[in-house]
């Protein structure tokens, strides 16, 4: 039992918790399944890990001046993060093996419902979220059933998440449909919840046709806003440069010493803005390379493992479709966080932390599925509803963890919350002893949901192939 355990964690560490790793195995694996010549299959792997590189260094380019931008805005707002007892380090501590054979088992679980189920049809492969999603999961369970030993986390929590992992990708599959009408590949990210809210709630704010972000007409004067790079560069310059004028002088003096020692503070928030939008070229770049492997490479699994399957990947592989609308997605998220921060702490209550790197990615997110339904006005409804749900959510699920990990909250995207409190949900129940009704419920909905998306799958092709002949003879009279 011993070695097994080893082996899990192993590949949760090494192989699921390194997501370049995990994709480049795939492509290889999905290139030798096609029969490809030994050079393709090497090339074609390399290409796609390098990719997934280059995707993260410029997540890591942007999201260092983001943690900036962070602190410097928390201090120009006058607002630090609550205290806690506890800390997401410690309990990753306690928990972090159980987290890591949560996420091997719930992967297995995963493969085996999508090889079964033909309607599951998407393999989530967004590595670092299936970490994340487990932490949280595994952080839910222990705060309603504190006495549950590893076993029963592990086997509970691994139930849950595979579920979670098959149905995702499945309900932004109508929104993703408007984005990649080709079907490619899915949307495997934690912040759906704001993008199906946004998706919905903009339909009757127009058409995408009349009022696309990326076909916006520009007087001459600003036309090189249609340069995403210059758009971004230009925004977040200005909104940093605000918050060095707002913040404490110490505090800036200190980001900006942290890039370098002899810097001007103003200087200093003009090269954030500038490294930002760096960072956002360098990883759609990435996001370019890799999916130009990774999507053909998968037909390997598609033909011969797993029949009908795609892969389902991170947010960033959606976002070179309209990059206006996730700059205005973010932007009219950031805005609304702080408004939110702003009455928050005026009426007394929690005091919130601006959460930068997720406004941007659930915010942009937001922003180009809103666009995708009803143009720039659906990207701004995205922007609002991701920074509503972020700030509502912060305030609300601090103390759902507040024994275990309650950095959770501030690190948090929107499924985070839903996951949190679904499963507080059944505190009733799970108090009782009934821990097991979690995976048990979990995996029950999903297998129903699968058998009926298949059923109308085959209603659909059925239609399809009545009206197939009828057409076929039409076109010849």
């Amino acid at each position: 039992m011993g070695v097994i355990k080893d082996i899990l964690t192993f590949l949760a560490n090494n192989v699921f918790g390194q997501v370049p790793i995990l994709i480049g195995l795939i492509t290889l694996a999905g290139l030798v399944l096609q029969r490809k010549r030994a050079e393709d299959v090497v090339a074609g792997a390399l290409r796609a890990t390098i990719g997934v590189v280059v995707l993260f260094i410029g997540v890591d380019v942007f999201s260092g001046g983001l943690s900036s931008f962070q602190t410097v805005l928390a201090s120009a707002m006058g607002t630090s993060p609550p205290h806690a007892d506890h800390s997401l380090t410690d309990f990753l501590s306690k928990q972090g093996g159980t987290i890591a054979l949560v996420i091997t088992v719930a992967f297995l679980v995963h493969v085996l419902i999508v090889r079964l189920f033909p309607a599951a049809r998407y393999l989530y492969l967004t590595g670092h979220l299936m970490f994340w999603v487990s932490t949280v999961t595994v952080a839910s369970l222990v705060t309603i059933a504190p006495g549950a030993d590893q076993l029963t986390l592990v086997l509970c929590g691994a139930g849950f998440v595979a579920a979670y992992w098959t149905l995702q990708p499945l309900w932004m599959r109508p929104l993703m449909r408007r984005v990649m009408p080709d079907d490619r590949f899915g949307y495997a990210h934690t912040s759906s919840l704001a993008c199906l809210i946004t998706g919905y709630a903009a339909r009757p704010l127009g058409s995408r046709e009349k009022h696309d972000t990326e076909k916006l007409t520009l007087p001459r004067q600003l036309s090189f806003f249609k340069d995403v790079n210059i758009s971004t560069a230009l925004i977040i310059s200005v909104i940093m440069l605000i918050g060095v004028a707002f913040a404490d002088d110490g505090v800036v003096a200190g980001a900006a010493a942290e890039m370098d020692a002899k810097l001007s503070p103003w200087v200093w928030g003009l090269l954030v803005g500038l490294r930002f939008a760096g960072g956002i070229a360098i990883l759609l770049y990435g996001v370019r390379m890799f999916l130009g492997e990774i999507v053909p490479a998968f037909k390997g699994f598609s033909d011969r493992v797993i029949p009908g399957t795609r892969p389902a990947l991170d947010a960033p592989t959606v976002f070179p479709v309209a990059p206006t609308a996730v700059m205005l997605g973010f932007v009219t998220s950031t805005v609304v966080f702080l408004v939110c921060l702003a009455v928050s702490a005026a009426a007394g209550w929690f005091t919130l932390a601006p959460p930068m790197i997720m406004l941007f990615f659930v915010g942009g997110a937001a922003g180009l599925f809103g666009n995708v339904v009803a143009g720039w006005r659906g990207a701004l409804l995205g922007g609002v509803v991701s920074g509503l749900i972020l700030a509502v959510g912060q305030g609300f699920t601090w103390g759902l963890y507040e024994r275990t990990a309650p950095e959770l909250s501030t690190l948090a995207d929107p499924d985070w919350y839903a996951i949190g409190w679904l499963l507080k949900a059944t505190d009733p129940v799970i108090g009782k002893g009934s821990v097991w009704l979690v995976p048990a419920v979990a995996l029950a909905a999903t297998v129903a949901t699968l058998v009926l998306l298949g059923r109308s799958d085959k209603r659909r092709a059925a239609a399809e192939d009545e009206t197939a002949p009828a057409d076929a003879a039409t076109a010849q009279a």
